[in-house]
């Protein structure tokens, strides 16, 4: 393997390919009581199709603004998102969303948590219910069809919501940290299932995250950002085999990522922790 280092480099020296997504100069500013504060500050980057790609920097860094305006839930950005070539205006439809909170409906069965983006659009019972259960064996929860939301751990309902995420077949998927509230073993084993299902699929893949285990072991390219405001840190290609799975954590390709991603997040998290202090002495 090429070394690590070499193979960080700025995003004004990649190329101009066609992207599945791309995000262009991208900046978003927010008013408060104390006044303005810029949470993303001309970011730009893009996303292959086909390609894994996730986004980490410190706490307040605008990871979660990037994710909102990406989905369409947030506008008055400055800037241009777009799919395939055409500029976004609101929620996309070759876009689905995972969200870090619990979503699953607990009054519906695993099964009926999945047909449900499929019902709401008029898709026929027996074709709803057909895809969903591929969904549902493809996220490895076949045999929980009939249990409801409380009957399972939080690892399993995240896959639900996965599943239903992934029945009406998005082309780009955005994951804001869907495994943030599980454990380091949980999240290392869902990272399997999110691998297979990526690879299967050959979907294109954004992932929002803090933890940098998590974006090596997924990722074919990791987006670091600075603290806030957020601006394009450095992009960073993961140049480990696929198919992959969570046994390469151990491997000492893997730890060479890890402590290079480290440098940079260690970085910018100490600058948030000198802002922090700051602005709690003059308070």
């Amino acid at each position: 393997m090429r070394q690590v280092g070499a193979q960080l480099r700025d995003v004004t020296r990649q190329g101009t390919a066609n992207f599945a997504l791309e995000i262009k100069d991208l900046l978003m500013q927010f008013e408060t009581p104390q006044g303005p504060v810029v949470a993303v500050d001309r970011m730009s980057v893009g996303v292959e199709q086909g390609r894994f790609v996730s986004i980490i920097g410190p706490s307040g860094c605008g990871k979660s603004t990037v994710f909102n305006i990406v989905g369409g839930l947030l506008r008055g950005y400055q800037g241009d998102v777009t799919v395939a070539g055409t500029r976004m205006d609101g929620p996309h439809k070759d876009i689905g969303m995972v969200f870090q909170e619990e979503s699953t409906f607990p009054w519906r069965t695993v099964i009926d948590n999945v047909v449900f983006p499929l019902e709401v659009s008029g898709v026929p019972r027996a074709e709803r219910y057909d895809r969903a259960r591929s969904f549902i064996r493809m996220v490895g929860l076949e045999g929980f069809e009939q249990r409801f939301p409380a009957e399972l751990s939080g690892g399993m309902r995240q896959r639900v919501a996965i599943a239903r995420t992934l029945a009406f077949e998005p082309k780009i998927l955005l994951m804001d940290e869907p495994f943030a509230a599980l454990d380091e073993q949980t999240r290392l084993l869902l990272g399997d299932h999110i691998l297979k299902i990526q690879q299967e699929l050959r979907q294109t893949t954004v992932l929002i995250t803090h933890n940098i285990t998590e974006a090596v072991q997924l990722s074919d390219k990791i987006v670091i950002m600075t603290y806030r405001p957020g601006r394009l840190k450095r992009v960073l290609d993961i140049d480990l085999p696929r198919p992959r799975t969570s046994e390469v954590v151990g491997s000492p390709e893997f730890g060479a990522y890890v402590a290079e991603i480290w440098k940079d997040l260690r970085e910018e998290a100490s600058r948030g922790m000198q802002d922090a202090e700051a602005r709690s002495r003059s308070s």
